[in-house]
């Protein structure tokens, strides 16, 4: 029996299973308070979450953050992964796609990963969110076609969920999908805070992104926002669910995975200039992160862009 968006929770309880994979399945919510999903054994698909409005809290395995208006989070597959509307939040409006990613869109997402298949791509500039928005309320439109005359139009989708059925409506929703992806991905962007991160937090995080490779401990991130390294250490694991030395690691690698992109530099010198001081440990981190060696991850071909994330 097809699968129909009728037969698809809008609350889901915990051990909710996803979509079965192979669908193309599209929606809008605006939750309130106390909404969440919870799935022990992830999903079979790729999940995509756009936020417009008000705040959520995504978990997968070991990685999590809070995402608001602007912000695009792609969890994939196979991993334990749960979601919410954020604690004080007053509801969580959001557009979310399950699908089977395309071969080319895991290469685009890899500068965002921040681990355990989390892929967070923050901030967005406001200049493609209307774009991004009307991509949404596309693919909404074409996953409902039937084949006969256009696609519905889509005027707000709020509350609406489609599963795509037969070849053409599934292309076409993937197309509008994948125009979301390559506008968050390839747009240029500056950095900018999360909202409600502390300020000494964030010149740890902009001083390890300055200069990945510097020789950074606990201890002089600590003195540079003059707190003792206990308290610096607990402060930053508490806000952004992740240590500094881990903070540091992944910039690293993305320092690392750039270079790789956007050098000829051998494989032991882009170790060197990450702060990498053995080039056996650079290899198996790399690969760990990223899945391929560094030699293979620079002959996979080039990513969306070349700059940091």
């Amino acid at each position: 029996m097809p699968v129909t968006a009728d037969g698809l929770p809008r609350t889901a309880a915990p051990g909710d299973p996803a979509p079965p994979p192979g669908l193309v399945v599209v929606g809008r919510y605006d939750q309130p308070p106390g909404y969440g999903v919870d799935r022990p054994g992830g999903a079979d698909s790729w999940l995509f979450i756009w936020t417009t409005g008000g705040q959520g809290l995504l978990s997968q395995g070991e990685s999590w953050t809070r995402t608001g208006a602007g912000d695009l989070v792609v969890l994939a597959p196979g991993v334990r992964h749960d979601y919410g509307v954020a604690a004080g939040a007053r509801h969580w409006r959001f557009w979310w796609a399950h699908c089977r990613a395309r071969p080319s869109w895991p290469s685009w997402l890899r500068p965002y990963a921040t681990g355990d298949g989390l892929h967070v791509i923050t901030p967005t500039p406001a200049t493609v969110h209307d774009r991004i928005e009307a991509a949404f309320r596309r693919m909404l439109s074409d996953a409902r076609w039937t084949g006969t005359g256009a696609p519905p139009v889509t005027e707000d989708g709020r509350g609406q969920v489609a599963v795509a059925h037969g070849t053409a409506a599934r292309e076409l929703a993937l197309c509008a999908l994948e125009e979301v992806v390559l506008l968050t991905t390839g747009a240029d962007r500056a950095p900018s805070p999360r909202p409600g991160v502390d300020p000494r937090v964030r010149r740890a995080q902009e001083l390890i992104a300055a200069d990945p490779g510097a020789p950074h401990t606990v201890r002089s991130l600590a003195a540079e926002v003059a707190l003792s390294p206990s308290r610096f250490a607990h402060l930053f694991s508490g806000q952004l669910g992740r240590s500094p030395m881990r903070e540091l690691r992944e910039a690293r690698l993305r320092h690392a995975a750039l270079l790789l992109e956007g050098t000829d530099l051998p494989v032991e010198r882009v170790a060197a200039a990450c702060g990498f001081a053995s080039p056996c440990h650079f290899n198996r981190v790399f690969r760990e992160r990223y899945g391929l060696p560094p030699g293979g991850y620079r002959s996979s071909g080039p990513m969306v862009g070349t700059r940091s994330a």
